[in-house]
């Protein structure tokens, strides 16, 4: 490990180590682990107790610490704080269209099949050992949670307490029962975002006129079409999504020797926003994240099928879809082309193992305190009170003040929240 680094308020230092790609079998190579400790100073010396933040995603990186602020600001005061990049993501041995690119499809499926939830929390155990740390607290946000919930599965003795924020799934429901849910909450927010802004429905229709009668291409140089144009939807899921699209869609259309046509800065929005080109990890086993011993089968595009709201016809209303990951994605996005053919090969995976033990969460002994959003358009608002009633030792603070992002906006108080409920159990 390097010295600690100060930066105002902060003192942080990295670490590296190698763990095992696979392991059931450890010959199969190994990986970089990245995690950045991080303490307040007034701390540096203090013996605290420590808590690793789980991301969400999956497939990105755990934030760069810029300030004392936000929910790190209230770790601060009780941990040293360990920001852990999850296998495949930042610092650990990314996974991109590029460092995949030596690989055939068929190595490309395999050796993605080792980047779920079970190893991520694999490799926070060889951490802990490593550092020569009998117990730690999680925070796990969104798929974070997944990984806590797995963690608390199969490794309960090594967690102090567990924070969860928008991150309790199902223990059972299948892909195509989350997103049967989910399409739910997406038409919800829908509805209330065309509702707030006069005239939106009208501006969105006429962008997928446009796209429709013409080749439109993005900064990149990727044709952009209707079905892409309907993932920034997305957005909706967090706080301030509505009033960001409503904004961008005011500047959408410029005027070019007296024809509209649809302005470079739009068209830099819509590239910005995917995210699947940069970080494929969340593109490519979005729908594995919920297997177990069952393939996905394209889940989402298959559920689409019953939500005639979302196949946009020329001349109607569109509508925006969510977190949904579709195989044309494979076809169109520049940088996921490379991985179509893995991409099919692992939606056909049907024996992906077991992510959560519910004989051990009944009798769990961690204490538990999650903050559930209950308007949460990317993790299910019922499937988490389910998940909930089965956890012993568990509160949950339920709220509408929230979207999933809660953590990102108004994560001091929140984490503040969460601890007092842990104190109480």
């Amino acid at each position: 490990m390097q010295d600690f680094i100060k930066s105002n308020e902060l003192c942080f230092r990295n670490i590296n180590i190698n763990v095992p790609v696979n392991y059931e079998q450890i010959t199969d190579g190994v990986l970089t682990l990245f995690a950045r400790e991080v303490v307040h100073k007034s701390n540096m010396n203090a013996d605290l107790p420590w808590l690793v933040y789980l991301q969400g995603g999956p497939g990105f990186a755990a934030p760069r610490p810029e300030a004392n602020s936000g929910w790190l600001k209230a770790a601060l005061k009780h941990y040293r704080v360990l920001l852990l990049d999850q296998r495949g993501t930042g610092a650990s041995s990314a996974i991109t269209h590029q460092t995949l690119a030596s690989k055939s499809p068929q190595q490309q499926a395999e050796y993605l099949t080792h980047f779920r939830a079970d190893n991520i929390v694999r490799d926070a155990e060889q951490l802990r050992q490593h550092l020569g740390i009998d117990q730690w607290a999680l925070l796990g946000q969104s798929f974070g949670g997944f990984c806590a919930l797995h963690y608390l599965s199969f490794y309960p003795h090594s967690l102090s307490r567990v924070f969860m924020t928008g991150g309790i799934p199902s223990l059972t429901a299948t892909a195509d029962e989350v997103y049967q849910a989910t399409y739910k909450r997406v038409a919800d927010k829908n509805k209330a975002f065309f509702k707030r802004f006069a005239g939106v429905q009208q501006q969105c229709n006429a962008i997928a006129e446009y796209i429709v009668n013409n080749k439109v291409y993005l900064p990149n140089g990727q044709l952009f079409t209707v079905e892409q144009f309907q993932t920034w939807g997305i957005t909706l899921g967090g706080t301030g999504g509505d009033l960001a699209m409503y904004y961008a869609l005011e500047n959408a259309f410029v005027e070019i020797e007296g024809q509209q046509a649809l302005s470079y800065d739009f068209l830099n929005i819509m590239l910005n926003q995917q995210s699947y080109q940069t970080n494929p990890i969340y593109a490519i086993l979005h729908e594995a994240i919920y297997c177990q011993q069952q393939a996905s089968q394209w889940s989402a595009e298959r559920v689409r099928q019953q939500y005639p709201q979302y196949q946009y016809q020329r001349g109607g209303d569109v509508s925006f879809t969510g977190e949904m990951v579709y195989p044309w994605m494979f076809d169109q996005m520049t940088c996921l082309q490379p991985l179509c053919e893995a991409a099919h090969l692992l939606a056909a995976k049907d024996d992906w193992p077991l992510l959560y033990c519910a004989d051990q969460l009944a009798k769990n002994t961690v204490p538990i305190a999650a903050a559930v959003y209950v308007e949460d358009m990317y993790v299910e608002y019922r499937y988490s009170c389910e998940t909930l009633a089965l956890l012993a030792n568990a509160k949950s603070w339920q709220t509408n003040q929230y979207e999933h992002n809660g953590l990102r906006v108004d994560g001091e108080h929140i984490l503040e929240q969460l601890i007092v409920l842990a104190d109480s159990l």
